[in-house]
This record gives structure tokens, C-alpha cells and sequence, in this order.
């Protein structure tokens, strides 16, 4: 974990300072918004540990995100279900990426962004594919993106007990779509996601 700790942030030497990091968490789910989570680091105080979300187990996720966001500049970006239906679910979450990023309090000079597409941002952007596994900064944010999601679909698992949201965070899990098939669609499904889409028609 160490040695791919050190190569996460030595990926960013050669990046001009501030650095900030965007990436998104929700493109596939069945339910809830995207969020996304825009992240400057201190360099001095960088949290060890960090790592793409996906490869960290869900408690330690947690702890690390309140270290992130005790040592660091960060903002959250969110397009909801309605957004998604309406300008598709790419462009929903470069939207998220935007919001997260407009909403920081210090202007960085680099933004690397997780994936291969670019939001509407004005500093020097740069799209890293898998990015969350080789940027320190991308993957603090796909801590905080992560786990600040799961923490809205468990408050919407207490509003719609039926559907698993607490442990499928919205993903189309065998219990989430017997769920659809029994009880139908709630407000926060995406009504142009198939599945969703089938059941509505």
C-alpha cells in the first residue's frame, strides 16, 4: 500500500501547484444523484492511505474521508435524477464535476479529472483515464464523492425501506429490482434508465 501510496502522489510532480482533483461516483445506479467531489490536498499533510474508493473497504473509507476533509480544500458537485433524465447521464456527471469544482475557495492551476471527458472548466484541465488509481488527488476525491453519496442513499434507504439503498447505494441489484417489480418506481429512480424505463411503460 505504501509503495502505490508514494507513486500516487509522485504521478502530480510534474503538475504546477495548486493541484485539484474531480472525480464522480453514481454514473450507473438505478436511483439518487451523481455527486462529485473536487479535492485540493495539502502537500504537507496528505492522509496515507489514500486510493482509488473502489479498493478500500467501506469503514476505513469513511475515516479517511474525515482525514481528507480535516487537511484539505473540497467542494461536492451533484446532478439529480431529474438532471440525469434530462441531459443523459454523461452529461450529467460532467455537470456534478463542474459544480464541485466552481464551488471550491481557492482557484487551482491544474485540474485532473478522473475518466475522458472534460467538464466546462476554465483552468488547465487534464482527463487521466483510471485516473482514480494513479492521482493521489483524483482519488481523494473518489473518497469523498463515495462515501458522501452512500450517505445520501442511506438517508433515502429510511424514506423507501423497500428498495436496499442502504446496501445497493441504487445500483440494480437482484433484491433492488424485485423491488421495482413489486412496488413500483420512487421520485429519486431514473426514469430513462432501462430498467426503471421497462417498468414505467
Amino acid at each position: 500500500m505504501k509503495f502505490d501510496f508514494q507513486k500516487l502522489i509522485a504521478f502530480e510532480n510534474n503538475f504546477s501547484l495548486p493541484i485539484a482533483g474531480i472525480d464522480e461516483v453514481g454514473k450507473g445506479p438505478l436511483a439518487g444523484p451523481v455527486i462529485a467531489a473536487a479535492v485540493i490536498l495539502d502537500r504537507k499533510n496528505i492522509p496515507e492511505g489514500i486510493n482509488d474508493s473502489k479498493k478500500i473497504p467501506k469503514a476505513k473509507r469513511i475515516l479517511l474521508a474525515e482525514k481528507i476533509k480535516e487537511n484539505s480544500i473540497y467542494a461536492y458537485g451533484a446532478a439529480s435524477e431529474i438532471e440525469i433524465d434530462e441531459i443523459n447521464i454523461l452529461q450529467a456527471s460532467l455537470l456534478a464535476m463542474k459544480r464541485a469544482s466552481d464551488g471550491l475557495s481557492v482557484v487551482p492551476k491544474t485540474t485532473l479529472i478522473d475518466g475522458n471527458f472534460k467538464p466546462d472548466i476554465k483552468n488547465n484541465t487534464i482527463s487521466i483515464i483510471k485516473g482514480d488509481s494513479k492521482s493521489v488527488s483524483i482519488a481523494a476525491a473518489s473518497i469523498l464523492a463515495k462515501v458522501y453519496r452512500d450517505e445520501i442513499m442511506l438517508k433515502y434507504s429510511e424514506q423507501f425501506p423497500e428498495y436496499g439503498f442502504q446496501t445497493n447505494s441504487g445500483y440494480g441489484t437482484k433484491e433492488h429490482l424485485s423491488a421495482l417489480k413489486n412496488y413500483g418506481i420512487t421520485p429519486i429512480h431514473r426514469k430513462s434508465f432501462k430498467p426503471v424505463h421497462n417498468i414505467l411503460n
